[in-house]
This record gives structure tokens, C-alpha cells and sequence, in this order.
């Protein structure tokens, strides 16, 4: 069978990882934070952690996680769920930051951003709509499109999402005061919870 996707449906898939990666959501809400609180240099462990895992989620979806859990409603709705209670608590835990604990404190580095894309709502929704979406029967077997959906997506949400991780970095400079830090702490809490209450109502 043809493993070479399609141009069209590559341009296509190109733009919907784009537009999935770059708007706001949890992981982006908390790359912010984690910027306002190490800086570009010192925060890119947590976006590469970031975009691997959710090349990982697209690939583990597209090779058949994903009609597993299609298969059972309920073991979807529990992890769903499951993950914006995680979420919900997370956003707490941000906005009742004390001023000792500096700006925020999300699950920073490579290995804890890399593993929260897995208890993110948005991370399985985006997987779910691409293989919807994307997945042909004429451009080869399960593996062939998951190892090319995986590789495109990572690529593409690298530079989608580095500029939620420079903002939170340039915000640095505003943050002198604990008011300030407050302000920021509330803000991204407050963004975490909203994105969250979004994704448990949107389907993409």
C-alpha cells in the first residue's frame, strides 16, 4: 500500500496541528507559567516534554488506543473526567501559589510535561479528531500513518506552542511584586479552569 500521504491531506493535517497546538488550552496555560518562572533557556525541557508527549498520545491513538476507547464509553468518560478533575485541581494549586513559592508552581521538565499531555482532555479530543479526520485506509497500515501523524504533529506543535513558553518569559520583568504574582497566578488558574470547562463541552 502507499505510505506517502497525500500533499493535500499533508497541507491539510499541517494546518490542523498548527491551530490545535497554538491555542489555548492546559499545557499552553502552564508553559506560560512555567516561562514567567524559569525563562525561555530553562523552560524548553518542559515544551520539548510537551510536544513529545503529545506526538506519543497522537501516535498511541492512531495505532488503536483510540478505537479501545471508543469502544468503551465509559472508560473514556472516567478518564475524561478523571483528567479535568486533575485540572481543576491543578488551577487551585496555581491560584493559592504563596509568594515563597515564586510565580507558580506547574510540572516543570521534560518527563512531568511529557506525562501530563496524558491526563489532558484537549490532548485526547485533538487525537480522536485526527484520526477522524485523517485516517485513510489508502495511505497505508495503522503503524505506517501513526509514525507519520506522530513525527508531523510534534514538529509542527514545536513552534506553535514556544510562544506561550516567551510570553510567560517576557512577563518576568512584571513580576517584581507579590501582587503581581498573584495577578499572574490568578490569571493562568483562572485560564486552566476555563480551557478545562471548554473541553469537557467542545468536541473538535
Amino acid at each position: 500500500m502507499e505510505v506517502i500521504p497525500d500533499p493535500a491531506q499533508l497541507i491539510a493535517f499541517v494546518t490542523f496541528s498548527a491551530v490545535v497546538a497554538g491555542t489555548p488550552g492546559p499545557s499552553n496555560a502552564l508553559l506560560t507559567a512555567i516561562g514567567a518562572r524559569s525563562g525561555v533557556r530553562r523552560g524548553l525541557p518542559s515544551l520539548l516534554g510537551q510536544v513529545t508527549g503529545m506526538g506519543a498520545m497522537m501516535f498511541a491513538i492512531t495505532l488503536g488506543l483510540g478505537n479501545v476507547l471508543l469502544a468503551h464509553p465509559l472508560v473514556l468518560q472516567i478518564l475524561k473526567w478523571g483528567g479535568a478533575a486533575m485540572l481543576f485541581w491543578l488551577a487551585w494549586r496555581i491560584a493559592t501559589a504563596g509568594d515563597a513559592e515564586g510565580t507558580t508552581n506547574p510540572p516543570a521538565g521534560f518527563l512531568r510535561m511529557a506525562a501530563f499531555q496524558w491526563v489532558n482532555p484537549k490532548g485526547w479530543l485533538v487525537g480522536f479528531a485526527a484520526i477522524a479526520t485523517f485516517l485513510d485506509r489508502r495511505g497505508g497500515g495503522a503503524l505506517a500513518q501513526a509514525v507519520i501523524f506522530a513525527t508531523v504533529f510534534t514538529l509542527v506543535a514545536l513552534p506553535s506552542c514556544l510562544p506561550w513558553l516567551a510570553f510567560g518569559a517576557a512577563l518576568q520583568r512584571l513580576l517584581r511584586t507579590p501582587r503581581a504574582r498573584r495577578v499572574l497566578n490568578g490569571a493562568m488558574a483562572a485560564l486552566l479552569a476555563a480551557s478545562t470547562i471548554l473541553l469537557l463541552w467542545t468536541r473538535y
